[in-house]
């Protein structure tokens, strides 16, 4: 039907490798297809297309494929108006041509559904994802000519589309989301200029439909082509402009997107993405509660990015979410902020840590009940802090562990984590113990925290440690100026009941040094009983760690902490027990050490005084605790008739057993290392001696007359 319909003439032009006559030969088809459709020869029109089909489209030869897309625009053409029922044979061979290996035919399959599209116009829009589709493939063309057609051919069905009523978006979407994670720059630029055209047409509603292409996007910000980082920057920018324009979006998927971007090792695409969760944070309401661990997790590493534009924009956001007062029960996770910021703990980055910190300090003051359900997770990482470079993070988190500690549950357990982190670390006791122990002292009451560390060291089984632990805390005591009120309460030890528990609770553990007992001693003024303290050190206490000690404490009686002491040696009559304890200290001494000079200098000061004649009789009572000059004296030295109240209830005696006790404990306990080591040296002397190859004595070895032996004989 077909071959009658078109002269043989005309068939064999239509294949010829000449373009002007497959040009002419269209030009009859054209006119007979238009006769056939002005007398209703419907059936006829369909003969012709599958002729052009099957001859000559789907031909080996490639002539035949050229004549046949040029013959199939012909016929559309001649269709006219009526081309629309015919679409579905004539457009399908033409798309499938957008593949054929020649190029010159990819080329004319351009042209072909360039004419056929500019002939039907809205009525192509059925077959547009495959148009599409195949456009995308041409934009990167290997053939200049091709992607110079593909364009023309773009340009004409985004004009279709941007006025046609009959364009699915939703049918659309998919094919675009495919395509979006292409890296060829061309097809880029292609979908970057779909999306812009798009999102241009009133009636199609691309911000719905955002979350699909976003990541696509955001890809492109860090392509190689400047263009292609404009484009999408461009796109991007009006998207946001839309968004904050508009009453309904969805934050939530795109929250996750912008989070995974905020990692990209791209700087500009790491900016975009956090400028992004800024305005989101900022408009994003309730919409945005479920999603605040994640943007959290964003937003701590960038804070200390190595962009300044990214850092500013990073903290702005943390402080908007900081002042988010967002309630768990409406879907805010305590647990998975929680999470975010103890693994920020560990950031290579001290803002990252710091801020992390004020996160957790935060939900403390906030949502007390709720952090303190997870306390397990995150109190190992809280006490490892304690540890960092930073002063400030230290400090920080001491705040973080005083706030969570105003509960005595609490309180017991992190003193009891930190003397099990200074007993394991000495260098965190070294370097940090001072600053932890003070900062906790201003945040959580000095005397509540000396008394519970004084009550776990009492029974420290580590002896070594209790000693240096008790040393450092001692030496706190009596140089930090955080530290005046619990050492005026100590100086009325003996009048005072809440001084007499104090000093009384503190000395059991401060057995553990006899130079700390001393110290405290001489801090409550019990000069009586440090003079008899003294007095009780044996031959195996004065060694080179208490020598060491004592220098510490003679250079510490020269501050302004001891400045009462020194002058109460003004009056040597009525504090006859602290000068014979200051001698005592400076007999100990050895006479060429600076210690030793600046003590005897300080008591070369004191007025003179005897401490012969009758002044220092003992009272043949035996009380330890008073000298007579016709009068009482009590502890220090001061007159007084009522021995029990000059005592302030406290027993010496039995203070002076508690000491002589633990000193005993610390006296054993070096003899047993002793002789360990000793020990240890034996067996490995012993070790040595059995791998020693055996020699003669000289004795044994034979005289030079009788040596000439073979080789490896012995000689007896």
């Amino acid at each position: 039907m077909a071959e009658t319909a078109i002269p043989a003439g005309v068939l064999r032009n239509l294949a010829d490798k000449l373009y002007e006559k497959r040009k002419n030969a269209a030009l009859e088809i054209e006119g007979i297809v238009k006769q056939l459709a002005m007398a209703g020869e419907h059936e006829k029109i369909t003969a012709v297309i599958n002729l052009l089909t099957t001859e000559f489209t789907y031909s080996p030869q490639t002539n035949h494929r050229k004549g046949g897309l040029i013959g199939l625009a012909a016929a559309t053409v001649g269709l006219s108006s009526e081309a629309a029922q015919h679409l579905e044979q004539i457009v399908p061979p033409v798309l499938s041509s957008f593949s054929d290996q020649d190029s010159r035919v990819r080329y004319y399959a351009c042209e072909a559904l360039y004419n056929i599209a500019k002939v039907v116009r809205g009525d192509f829009i059925i077959f547009f994802n495959q148009i599409f589709d195949a456009l995308c493939k041409l934009s990167a063309d290997s053939d200049a000519n091709v992607q110079s057609a593909a364009h023309l051919l773009d340009r004409l069905v985004k004009d279709i589309v941007t006025e046609s009523d009959q364009f699915s978006i939703e049918e659309f979407i998919p094919l675009l989301r495919e395509r979006m994670n292409v890296l060829n720059p061309y097809v880029r630029q292609f979908l970057v200029g779909w999306i812009t055209v798009l999102d241009s047409v009133p009636d199609i509603d691309m911000l719905g439909f955002l979350p699909d292409f976003l990541d696509g996007l955001f890809n492109m910000l860090s392509d190689s082509s400047h263009e292609i980082r404009q484009q999408a920057d461009s796109a991007l920018s009006e998207f946001l402009q839309e968004i904050k324009n508009s009453p309904s979006v969805d934050y939530g998927r795109m929250a996750e997107i912008l989070v995974q971007r905020a990692f990209s090792a791209d700087e500009f695409t790491r900016l975009t993405a956090i400028t992004w969760i800024n305005e989101f944070v900022k408009l994003g309401g309730d919409q945005l509660v479920p999603y605040y661990a994640d943007i959290l997790g964003a937003i701590l590493p960038c804070i200390s990015d190595k962009e300044e534009k990214i850092r500013v924009v990073a903290r702005e956001t943390n402080e908007e979410l900081l002042a988010i007062q967002a309630d768990p029960a409406e879907g805010f996770d305590v647990g998975a902020i929680l999470s975010i910021a103890r693994r920020q703990l560990s950031s290579e980055w001290e803002a990252t840590r710091i801020e992390a910190l004020h996160w957790i300090s935060t939900l403390l003051n906030r949502h007390r009940a709720e952090v303190l359900c997870f306390l397990n997770e995150i109190f190992d990482t809280l006490l490892k802090a304690l540890s960092d470079p930073s002063d400030e993070v230290v400090l920080l988190d001491i705040e973080v562990h005083a706030c969570i500690a105003k509960d005595q549950q609490h309180f017991r357990h992190l003193v009891v984590f930190l003397v099990h982190n200074f007993r394991i670390d000495n260098s965190l006791l070294e370097k940090r113990g001072a600053l932890i122990i003070r900062r906790l002292c201003v945040l959580l009451d000095a005397k509540r925290v000396y008394l519970e560390f004084s009550t776990i060291l009492e029974g420290e089984s580590d002896l070594d440690f209790a000693c240096i632990m008790v040393q450092a805390l001692n030496l706190i005591l009596l140089t930090s100026s955080e530290l005046s009120e619990l050492r005026d309460l100590l100086k009325i030890s003996l009048i005072n009941p809440a001084g007499k528990e104090l000093f009384v609770s503190l000395y059991a553990s401060w057995c553990h040094s006899p130079m700390a007992i001393i110290s405290l001693c001489l801090l409550a003024q019990t000069y009586q009983h440090v003079s008899t303290v003294i007095q009780s050190l044996v031959e195996e206490d004065i060694n080179v760690k208490f020598l060491v000690q004592l220098d510490k404490l003679i250079r510490l009686l020269e501050t302004p902490t001891f400045a009462y002491l020194r002058l109460q040696l003004l009056e040597p009559g009525r504090y006859m027990w602290l000068l014979k304890a200051l001698y005592g200290l400076l007999m100990l001494l050895p006479q060429q050490s600076a210690a030793f000079k600046i003590l005897r200098t300080r008591l070369k000061t004191v007025p003179s005084y005897s401490f012969n004649g009758e002044q220092f009789k003992w009272i043949s009572s035996g009380n330890p605790y008073s000298l007579t000059t016709g009068s009482q004296f009590t502890e220090d030295g001061d007159l007084n008739s009522d021995t029990e109240t000059s005592h302030s209830g406290i027993n010496f005696t039995s203070r002076l057993q508690q000491f002589n006790q633990m000193q005993h404990q610390h006296r054993m306990h070096v003899k047993a290392k002793a002789q360990l080591r000793n020990n240890s040296a034996s067996v490995l002397k012993e070790v040595q001696t059995l791998q020693e190859p055996h020699q003669l004595s000289d004795a044994s070895k034979p005289s030079s007359r009788s040596s000439k032996k073979g080789p490896g004989q012995l000689q007896l």
